[in-house]
C-alpha cells in the first residue's frame, strides 16, 4: 500500500519550506525598518551639508536659533534677540533648517 507515503510529509520539502519563511520574514524585516531608517539617514546627511551661516534651525530639545558658523561637526547657533548668547553644537542636534528668504529668491 502506498497510502502510508502519501500522508507522511518529506523531510526536505518542510526544511525548503523553514527556509522560504525565514527569508520572508528578513525580508519584511528589511522593508519594514532598515530601508526607511537608511531613507531617513539620507535625509539628514543631505540637510546638514546645506548649512549656512544666517540658516534659521530649531535643536533636539527645542530650542529656535540662527546659525553663525559652520565648522566640520559643530555648528554656533545664536538664541534670541540678544546677540550674546552663542552655543557651539553638533551638527546632529538640529531637527530642522530653514533657509533665509532672500537666498530662496536668489536661487529662483
Amino acid at each position: 500500500m502506498q497510502i502510508g507515503l502519501l500522508t507522511q510529509p518529506s523531510g526536505a520539502l518542510n526544511l525548503a519550506t523553514l527556509v522560504m519563511w525565514i527569508v520572508f520574514m528578513v525580508g519584511i524585516f528589511y522593508f519594514m525598518a532598515i530601508r526607511p531608517q537608511k531613507k531617513q539617514q539620507k535625509k539628514m546627511d543631505a540637510m546638514m551639508s546645506t548649512l549656512e551661516n544666517g540658516d534659521s534651525v530649531v535643536t533636539t530639545g527645542g530650542f529656535y536659533g540662527v546659525i553663525i558658523d559652520v565648522m566640520e561637526d559643530v555648528v554656533i547657533v545664536e538664541f534670541g534677540n540678544n546677540k550674546n548668547c552663542r552655543i557651539p553644537m553638533k551638527k546632529s542636534a538640529i531637527v530642522e533648517v530653514e533657509k533665509p528668504q532672500s537666498a530662496i529668491a536668489s536661487k529662483e
